[in-house]
């Protein structure tokens, strides 16, 4: 299937979509221009099913260390399996990073404990919100292929009459 050019040279256009891919998995709606929507919908169809194959793919690993008195305790970690990591860092290829922003009334120090371990938090969304929703979803209509995206017509534009329409996740 070939992509559509947008009337925009490659890096532009590779730009404005992995932009608006990203901003749709932040923000779950965007409202964008019907073929961008239907490019938008394509590379997140596929971002959200490299995520639903591996999320589950994780290594238990003990370690002994040493505490603040010198005595010996075993704290086990849980870090990505092979397959998991390959996914993450390609995904991670594909959209870019987005901050944690400060909840409105939240204090520096409890945004600071809140946000502490998180370095990826949209890579974080995708892989512990969206992927076993959408897994669970697929197990229970049994399919496995996409639909995680809608896309709604809204009409045309007011200026240039171009086709507008809402893409968001199902």
């Amino acid at each position: 299937m070939e992509q559509r050019k947008l009337a925009k040279p490659t890096d532009q256009r590779m730009a404005l979509l992995r932009n608006q891919t990203t901003q749709l998995l932040w923000y779950g709606r965007i409202e964008t221009t019907f073929d961008r929507a239907k490019e938008v919908a394509r590379m997140t169809e596929k971002i959200l099913t490299k995520a639903i194959n591996t999320y589950l793919d994780t290594v238990k690993k003990v370690e002994t260390r040493l505490d603040a008195k010198g005595k010996e305790m075993k704290v086990e970690l849980v870090n990505d399996g092979p397959k998991k990591l390959a996914a993450r860092r390609a995904i991670m290829r594909v959209l870019y990073d987005i901050p944690e922003l400060r909840k409105e009334k939240e204090s520096p120090e409890s945004f600071k404990a809140r946000t502490h371990n998180i370095k990826h938090p949209l890579i974080e969304k995708i892989f512990n919100e969206y992927a076993p929703k959408y897994d669970l979803r697929a197990k229970e209509n049994n399919n496995n292929y996409g639909g995680y995206t809608r896309i709604i017509k809204l009409g045309l534009r007011r200026g240039d009459a171009a086709e507008m329409a809402i893409i968001e996740l199902v």
